[in-house]
């Protein structure tokens, strides 16, 4: 039976950057625009006034310093408040193609092998830009690539669990090597004008490429292990989809439509569960604490990781031990942990240890254990 080990990883950061200050600047002008528009309401207390956001807000409750976005320019008006991105024509490649493509051909770099090299891409991401046909096909095709590919969406766990789809091919003999491609474009499913949740997302993509070890070129980390699982809340949701125009008058542009959460209930059930998930999947493999080099985990929440790895480690883990990427990017998703395992992870020695994690909306967490080789 064959070894997966990821011997590839790229990262497409867009150029655009949104700072607190700025964010807020936008974010503020609309609550002006929103609280004049509808004063006579607010004022008989039909309909309550929107309040300000503030730097000092969005660090406390999430630890983002800022975050890049594929347009700002939208984001920032305060009469429009989302992206603008431009209508392509069915000739074009997807904007998630594209920057898909990017990240995927940034990891085959990274490992010394092209397209022909890969049998399987998966595009496993928190939301397609289309139904059909397939993301991951398009990137397929856009790489040159043989092979299959298909899309995944399991939230923000999207990427792990692709990890774990393609490590499992791998092992049983049906590919020699995958792609896993993450390209999310948080920014267009984020409700800009709502203050508890505005702050919160990016946009990025990223590529891992899983080999069969033996066929790797350089440095890789053994895939040891790897552990999904689900359980059912709707407490992070989107509500949109094919049914939307469906909906009675009045109905098809409801606030569910984009990301919503409640994130008392997430913080106070989703932690346990990731917690639980991890120590479990470390005993089983008999794994300790001190076996472990590096955490790099789902880049949502800084408290929630701070929470995270200190029950796994059993002490406060030290900056290095487990890196945030957070405060420079937000929360890109399933992509969060791809990105904290890119950066951070060339300095780790042969035999070295580490986790890679990410949990969201299903609930959902996926867990790969790796080792560093060569």
């Amino acid at each position: 039976m064959a070894t997966p080990a990821i011997t590839g990883t790229g990262v497409f950061t867009p150029s655009e950057v949104i700072t607190n200050a700025e964010l807020v600047a936008a974010f503020n002008a609309y609550v002006d625009l929103h609280n004049a528009e509808h004063a006579e309401e607010i004022a008989s207390g039909a309909l309550p006034a929107k309040e300000y956001s503030s730097e000092e807000f969005i660090i406390k409750a999430s630890g983002i310093e800022q975050r890049h976005v594929i347009d700002k320019s939208g984001i920032l008006n305060p009469k429009v408040m989302h992206p603008l991105l431009r209508q392509r024509s069915d000739d074009e490649p997807s904007l998630m193609a594209e920057i898909g493509v990017k990240a995927a051909r940034d990891a085959l770099d990274q490992a010394g092998k092209s397209a022909e090299d890969v049998d399987l891409v998966i595009c496993a991401a928190s939301n397609m830009e289309r139904a059909y046909p397939a993301i991951a096909i398009e990137i397929q095709t856009l790489l040159g690539s043989g092979g299959f590919a298909f899309d995944m969406n399991v939230a923000c766990s999207s990427a792990t669990f692709g990890i774990q789809a393609a490590a499992d091919m791998i092992r049983s003999g049906s590919i020699r090597s995958a792609l896993v491609v993450s390209p999310e474009i948080c920014s267009a499913h984020l409700e800009w004008r709502d203050r508890d949740c505005h702050f919160i997302f990016g946009d990025v993509a990223t590529a891992a490429l899983l080999e069969r070890a033996e066929a790797a070129e350089g440095a890789r980390f053994e895939v040891i292990s790897t552990r999904c699982a689900t359980e059912f809340s709707n407490n992070i949701r989107n509500n949109n989809g094919y049914l939307r125009r469906s909906r009675p008058a009045g109905m098809a542009d409801r606030r569910d439509m984009q990301f919503m959460q409640n994130g008392r209930k997430v913080f106070k059930e989703v932690l346990p569960m990731v917690s639980d998930h991890i120590a479990r999947h470390m005993a089983d493999e008999g794994v300790e604490a001190g076996d472990l080099k590096r955490l790099w985990l789902h880049q949502a929440n800084k408290t929630m990781n701070d929470f995270i790895g200190k029950k796994v480690l059993g002490r406060t883990p030290e900056p290095s031990e487990q890196p945030n990427i957070l405060q420079d990017y937000a929360n890109t998703s399933s992509a969060g942990s791809i990105i904290a395992f890119s950066k951070y992870s060339d300095d780790l020695r042969p035999g070295d240890k580490g986790l890679i994690c990410s949990f969201g909306a299903g609930y959902s967490v996926g867990s790969v254990l790796v080792e560093r080789k060569g």
